[in-house]
Formats: structure tokens, sequence, C-alpha cells
């Protein structure tokens, strides 16, 4: 499937991976402040949990897409899709993507990107940690530099606002919630592997 451009499309994808009802929640939300500070929390505890480790996005955010749920009364989907600066692809490159292969495991092998939709507002909890790790695109850096303040570790705006940005998310898929669950585990494996080992 081609890259989708507004948001109507994006809830049609929402309709036919989840349901209509789904849909229309997921086109009308508009965040509040307590879903605000649920969304801060959720991101600060699993930021200091997950390792920095490459091409995690799909795990990062499945694990926060769980943990949203379990504090938030919204519609929350994970979505994969191009990630593009300034116009140019620094993950994906804008061909379709056979989502239900690639989400099929628990650990995905693919070079798009992927992060959480809360209604009509991007969630990306792994940007910044990938944008300032030693794996990521040299032009993703230098924008992020550019463009936002330093150490930052959560990045959310409304999805048309994005692109004012110069960050263009291009969704293209839609998971599933079996889908969300198994790259969870995925998720779990990573955190627990990083771990030290217990001395009992």
């Amino acid at each position: 499937m081609s890259a989708i451009k507004d948001i109507t499309q994006l809830s049609k994808l929402v309709a036919n991976k989840h349901s209509w009802a789904a849909a229309k929640a997921f086109k009308s939300y508009e965040m509040n402040e307590a879903d605000r500070v649920a969304l801060s929390h959720c991101a600060i505890d699993l930021l200091s949990i997950f390792p920095p480790v490459a091409g995690a996005c799909a795990l990062m955010s499945a694990a926060l897409a769980v943990g949203l749920e379990r504090h938030m009364k919204a519609p929350i989907h994970v979505v994969a899709g191009t990630l593009a600066v300034e116009g140019v692809p620094v993950f994906g490159d804008r061909r379709p993507i056979d989502g239900s292969l690639v989400f099929s495991t628990s650990s995905p092998d693919w070079d798009g990107h992927a992060w959480v939709m809360i209604g009509p507002y991007v969630v990306d909890i792994s940007i910044f940690r990938t944008a300032y790790s030693a794996e990521g695109s040299a032009r993703l850096a230098r924008h992020i530099d550019l463009t936002f303040a330093p150490k930052k570790g959560l990045y959310v705006d409304h999805w048309k606002r994005t692109r004012q940005m110069g960050l263009n998310y291009e969704p293209q898929y839609v998971l599933s919630a079996d889908e969300v669950t198994s790259l969870m585990g995925g998720a779990f494996h990573v955190i627990k592997q990083a771990r030290p080992a217990s001395s009992s």
C-alpha cells in the first residue's frame, strides 16, 4: 500500500484492522492534559528500562502502546511506514510493505519506521534515541540537532504539524492487536536480556 496522505485515509486503515467504531474514535480524538501526563510518565518509564539498541522502533512503539492502554482511554495504534526528513526518506523507501509478513515475528527485520498514533497525534519514542546513536542516519541526526532542544526523549505532535518540523511520517500499515502483542513479547525479551543477572 502506498503512503497515506490524510487522517481520513488512515482512519479507514484503522477500521480495516480494528473496527469502524475504532476509526471514528481515532479520527475525533483530542488530547487532554490527563492524557499528556499519562503519556509522559509511560514514556519516561519505558526509556529508563529499554536498552539503547539499534532498529528497535517497532518494539519500543509496541511497548509504549501497551503501557498507554493501561493508563489512558484513548484510540492508540502502532503504525508502520516511512519516515522522511525534509522530504528525503531516512527509514523506509515508500514502497509497499507487507505488514502481516513483517510483523509476523516478535523481532521484525525491515528498514522502515514504526511509531504510535493516539488519534491524529504522532508519538515517536525512538526518534531521538536513534538520532543520537552511532547507528543513526546522519541526515536525521543533523536535523534533530538543528530543530530540537538537546536530550529530548519523546516526540509528540499533531500529524499535520510534523511536516512543519521537517518530519514526514508516511503511514502504510496499522498493526493489529495480535501483532502489537507479539512485538511486546520481543520488547520484553530485549529488556530482560539487558538486566544484570540476579545475585540470588
